[in-house]
């Protein structure tokens, strides 16, 4: 990959919010410059204290980690307790942290890094978009002081997973959502149309508990409950990785083997289908005309080289 990558990673923890902190604090051309926190799986101060928790897990408890939004721009928050559990880790009880949240607010933290370091900080957001759009309207030149942003969130082809069309990060805050698709980042989006085809199964859950090390157990530990829910709608033994898989792409956008790039939009007005992601996949159709920046639509990955990479991040 070359030079080491500095990232900033903006996250609700979370059982796969773990596992994307797990990849990244492996890799060693990955240095995690900062960690924002948000409301999403659960609330804000859960989050947080569990981002603290997690990294000191997996080795690396000198990042600095700073409280983000408690709640949407607009309207009240929503929680996934049932997907993560009471304190977001699937009842596992970590250690307590010994390094406090830094002073800064998420928002004011990315933006500080972004301009001590013009073009060297990417993004990793896989929560609501909420910390990005008050960093945006901090420091409107943002998607020109950042470098690369990947985003696990929407839903374009496949199915919503908290209502038939929108997926949880968007519908968390679909106003935070439509600022960052429109402000021109160079954005990389996971969709679930990716994350519900990239699911890791029985032989895989079970490889992991053989791994040696606490690092490994731990993560095993968090994934019994996810698993648990995960297994009443895949009918089997598995769970989807949604932001690990967002990491990989990050550290590593040879893993997307198929991508198409398109303007992104959230629909805010919508009755039935606030939270929507609208991307024009007609085949053929001309968005030349549209001023809307694009985004690049993951289609495909490397599903085998993701899960082992996966697995040697937790070794």
């Amino acid at each position: 990959m070359g030079d080491n990558l500095r990232i900033f990673v903006d996250c609700d923890p979370g059982i796969d919010d773990a596992l994307a902190l797990a990849y990244l604090t492996a890799r060693p051309e990955a240095e995690i410059a900062g960690v924002g926190t948000v409301f999403g799986n659960h609330n804000v101060d859960t989050t947080t204290d569990n981002a603290l928790r997690l990294l000191r897990l997996y080795g690396a408890p000198g990042v600095p980690v700073a409280r983000g939004a408690q709640r949407p721009l607009v309207q009240p928050p929503t929680l996934a307790e049932s997907v993560h559990g009471a304190n977001g880790l699937g009842d596992v009880v970590l250690p307590a942290a010994d390094h406090e949240p830094v002073a800064e607010t998420a928002a004011e933290l990315l933006v500080r890094l972004a301009r001590s370091a013009p073009g060297e900080i990417d993004v990793l957001a896989v929560g609501p978009l909420t910390n990005l759009a008050l960093a945006l309207s901090l420091e409107p030149r943002l998607p020109e002081l950042v470098g690369r942003v990947v985003v696990m969130g929407g839903a374009v082809r496949a199915p919503g997973n908290v209502t038939p069309w929108a997926e949880a990060n968007t519908s968390n805050d679909p106003e935070a959502a439509e600022a960052v698709f429109a402000a021109g980042f160079d954005l990389t989006l996971v969709a679930l149309d990716i994350t519900m085809k990239t699911e890791v199964d029985a032989a895989w859950l079970d490889g992991l508990k053989r791994i040696e090390g606490e690092r490994a157990s731990t993560t095993s530990d968090f994934l019994e409950f996810y698993v648990a829910w995960y297994s009443k709608l895949f009918g089997a033994r598995a769970c989807a990785m949604h932001d690990p898989l967002a990491a990989a792409v990050l550290l590593d956008p040879a893993l997307v083997t198929a991508h198409v790039d398109v303007p992104v939009r959230v629909e805010l007005q919508g009755r039935h289908t606030r939270g929507l992601t609208i991307a024009d996949l007609r085949p053929g159709a001309d968005t030349s005309a549209d001023p809307r920046p694009s985004v690049r639509l993951v289609t495909e990955v490397d599903r085998e080289a993701f899960f082992k990479r996966l697995t040697d991040s937790l070794r």
